[in-house]
């Protein structure tokens, strides 16, 4: 009997022998994948203590170092290590599909998928870690399917690093939960820290967090080789925006979320998933500026209709505000409540640039030059009192300054075959806008308005909140799918930069997200300025940069603004194919354009829909040019931006149709161009293609060229 007790009482302790052994066994093994093309490999490894982590290399060279995954949870046991691998499932994945709108008529979506099954033996819970490798990159995401264990929870902190493996070249912006309009600083990762506080330039609503804090889309350069290393996240949604904290002495990136108005990251409920973690690869510059892992990693549209969202081209009453000629007040009144004052009792102070009279002329300038639309700032009542208020209710969207007759422009738009865009600036405060969506609208829908600019300048409201946490980020989705019920595009100003959301939901048309062309009126940026953009920010899809400045000193126009614009006359129509968008706004006052029609020809031929996009040459902070093919023709289009010390691009035109021949008009910078010396100095010429054709085209400091190629006889 005594035997039998003792064997009995040996069974539970094998048993959790049993398990450490399959703990040891499971900590212990590898699970590898390669990329269709066999360049990428990425390996995933529980490591001491059931601790998940993840390591990539390319063409046999490590990109990223073993490196830690999961979360950190509030007021429960973090999901970061104890794990158990409990399953490893792998697929591969072939399909092409046809955008709405984009850089190219079809996009293959070609990967090899690993999802680990992760169990932690203490508490019972499941995470599964999903891990898709392309041919350019890496995409990941955490996933919590419905179980007893996990059902809701908040985070606390995402942990997920990205371990490089030394001191890499880095075009970054501050971390900042409120704002990304910073100016690219281009440094290594270890002179982050002594560069930071002049990084952080004024904006109307910012929230730093690190002084090694940094954003995505984040572009880097391995100096010893020449990798170019881009990591950012695609599918944002129901989450908040992921920043990038560096450890500047290991050079590991972690993740930093942006957090609520409770200080919390994150607040789930399963079944749930995560954004994934995208990383893109190549030694070819080029080749980053060409992927479409964010966009693939994103779901098909959701909507079975599409024929309602249309790429624009437009003109609008706006520069002349920002450059401060008008305003977008109608009044000089301040201390005002919407419901206690009569406009029209008013005095008006002169300077109302959304006039009625004004409107149209612009209305009449795109109908002559075949351009879509006309966006309208400063239209309806309340630019008087808002900025810096933190007030709760500034606009009702629907209401009209006097002289702003609504009717009388449909009527004349439509006369003139031209739409004109909604302008809704929401003073930051969400709640509001919400509270005025559905009439708003309809209002648009009554008087034929197809798009809206939406605008987020200040603080959130309510208090406490920022721009890129989860609770305001639903905002945008909401507002997004409001939109859509309505077949209403969108554009969106201050809001989360994007993440490949345009390919399920294409009515989101055009994001700012950025520092626009309106920072030059403010002070102006860097001349390279351009050069990192596509890089950073056009990885998660199109910017609407409001290209097209012809009178680039500010002065000219306005004596109390002594601002210019860091660019060429001729780089400013190299960006309306460089600076990718299916929404283009030509942003300069109509008068002159009009003293500068030859060079706004081209601005007037550029396509905003794309069947194909070819970069000819690439180096984040020097130079980008690009050959992009018109949707549905045989005309191309070509655009070249360089940075403050100019160069002479080389291309080659092979992009070209064999045995056809080509009629090209050159917009340039003259021998004696400078962006800020001598910004107008532009030539223009035409000359005859064909594939076999060779182009060497000087650029200016600050300057470059764009180029227009029909086919000859048409």
């Amino acid at each position: 009997m005594n035997k039998l007790r003792n064997l009995l009482r040996a069974v539970p302790a094998r048993r959790g022998l049993l398990l450490l052994c399959c703990l040891v066994w499971s900590t212990a093994r590898a699970e590898d994948i390669q990329s269709p093309n066999k360049q990428l490999t990425l390996s995933v490894v529980l490591q001491e203590g059931g601790v998940p982590t993840y390591s990539l290399t390319y063409k046999g060279k490590t990109v990223l170092k073993p490196g830690k995954l999961g979360l950190e949870l509030k007021d429960a046991p973090s999901l970061t290590s104890g794990f158990a691998q409990t399953s490893a499932q792998r697929r591969s994945f072939d399909e092409s599909w046809q955008p709405v709108w984009g850089e190219v008529k079809t996009i293959r979506n070609h990967y090899n998928e690993l999802a680990v099954t992760l169990t932690q033996a203490q508490t019972n819970r499941t995470m599964l870690v999903r891990f898709r490798l392309y041919d350019d990159g890496l995409g990941f995401r955490y996933e919590f399917p419905r179980q007893p264990k996990l059902d809701y929870f908040v985070v606390k902190e995402e942990k997920t690093q990205f371990a490089l493996n030394g001191d890499h070249k880095a075009f970054w912006l501050p971390g900042d939960y409120d704002t990304q309009e910073y100016s690219t600083v281009t440094s290594n990762l270890s002179e982050v820290r002594g560069r930071m506080k002049a990084a952080v330039t004024p904006n109307a609503s910012q929230t730093t967090f690190s002084a090694t804090g940094l954003q995505t889309p984040l572009m880097l350069k391995r100096s010893q080789d020449g990798l170019y290393i881009n990591i950012h996240e695609a599918a944002l949604i129901d989450y908040s925006a992921m920043h990038l904290e560096l450890d500047d002495k290991n050079f590991v990136l972690e993740s930093h979320l942006t957090p609520d108005a409770h200080g919390d990251k994150g607040l789930l409920q399963t079944p749930c998933l995560s954004p994934w973690r995208t990383v893109i690869v190549s030694d070819k510059a080029a080749d980053i500026l060409e992927s479409k892992l964010v966009l693939n990693l994103n779901e098909p549209t959701k909507f079975k209709d599409t024929s309602w969202i249309k790429p624009v081209k437009y003109v609008g009453v706006w520069w002349e505000m920002i450059t401060g000629k008008s305003t977008w007040s109608y009044t000089n009144q301040e201390n005002i409540k919407l419901d206690s004052i009569d406009y029209r009792k008013v005095k008006p102070n002169g300077t109302h640039g959304a006039n009625t009279a004004h409107v149209k002329a612009y209305i009449d300038f795109a109908a002559k030059h075949g351009l879509d639309a006309v966006l309208v700032e400063g239209w309806n009542t309340g630019w008087e009192d808002w900025f810096g208020k933190h007030k709760d209710y500034v606009f009702d969207f629907v209401t009209p300054y006097p002289d702003f007759d609504v009717q009388e422009l449909q009527r004349y738009a439509q006369s003139k075959n031209v739409k004109i865009i909604m302008h809704h600036e929401t003073s930051g405060s969400v709640r509001n806008y919400e509270r005025h969506l559905d009439s708003a609208f309809q209002f648009m829908n009554k008087y034929g308005y197809t798009a809206v600019k939406t605008g987020y300048v200040g603080d959130i409201v309510p208090l406490g909140h920022h721009h890129y946490d989860q609770w305001v980020n639903n905002h945008y989705q909401y507002v997004l799918e409001k939109a859509a019920e309505h077949k209403i595009m969108v554009n969106g100003h201050e809001a989360v930069r994007p993440t490949g959301l345009a390919r399920t939901y294409p009515n989101l048309i055009g994001n700012e997200a950025a520092r626009g062309t309106e920072y030059e009126a403010f002070g102006g940026s860097n001349a390279d300025h351009t050069t990192i953009l596509p890089f950073t920010r056009l990885i998660g899809g199109p910017m609407d940069y409001t290209p097209g400045i012809f009178q680039t000193r500010i002065s000219t126009f306005n004596p109390q603004n002594t601002s210019f614009v860091h660019s060429t006359l001729a780089r400013q129509l190299a960006l309306y194919v460089t600076m990718y968008s299916p929404l283009q706004m030509a942003a300069d006052m109509i008068e002159h354009y009009n003293e500068h029609l030859d060079a706004f020809q081209f601005i007037e031929d550029v396509a905003v829909d794309w069947d194909d996009t070819d970069v000819l040459e690439a180096e984040p902070g020097d130079y980008i040019t690009i050959a992009r093919k018109a949707k549905g023709k045989s005309s191309w289009f070509v655009g070249s931006t360089c940075d403050e010390q100019g160069r002479t691009s080389t291309i080659n035109l092979n992009f070209l149709d064999p045995g056809k021949k080509y009629v090209a008009t050159i917009y340039a910078d003259k021998k004696d161009a400078h962006y800020e010396k001598n910004p107008q100095a532009y030539q223009i010429r035409k000359v005859s293609v064909t594939s076999k054709s060779k182009l060497a085209q000087y650029c200016a400091p600050g300057g470059g060229y764009a180029i227009s190629i029909v086919e000859a006889g048409r």
